[in-house]
């Protein structure tokens, strides 16, 4: 399999940067919420709906989701839909999904 191509070195301010970046996507919640706004722009009741949690576990993690600038918002009157703003997040959730589809392929054949 080829390698990637050579990454630069990251200070540790970057270091911490990234690590945040993943730390908001570490909690199983916010997956969820970022799976359901996949789907398209979405209301809070329709993320509960879709998720499963209860209106104040879905407003504590879009605000978190929001304040890592993955998530956002449009108002529309007395209602606000929340949408996916950064669509490299899917993109990197996808390759997550995959790598681990493959490794769960791998070790599948040990139980046949």
């Amino acid at each position: 399999m080829a390698r990637p191509a050579k990454r630069k070195k990251l200070s540790e301010r970057g270091l911490q940067l990234v690590a945040r970046r993943f730390k908001v996507l570490s909690e199983p919640a916010r997956l969820k919420l970022l799976m359901a706004l996949e789907q398209g722009e979405q209301h809070v009741s329709a993320l509960m709906e879709l998720t499963g949690l209860t209106q104040g576990n879905v407003s504590k993690h879009l605000g978190i989701l929001m304040e890592a600038g993955m998530v956002d918002r449009r108002k529309q009157g007395l209602n606000a839909f929340y949408f996916i703003a950064d669509q490299q997040i899917l993109d990197l959730c996808e390759l997550m999904c995959a790598k681990l589809e493959q490794d769960f392929s791998k070790d599948s054949a040990h139980f046949r």
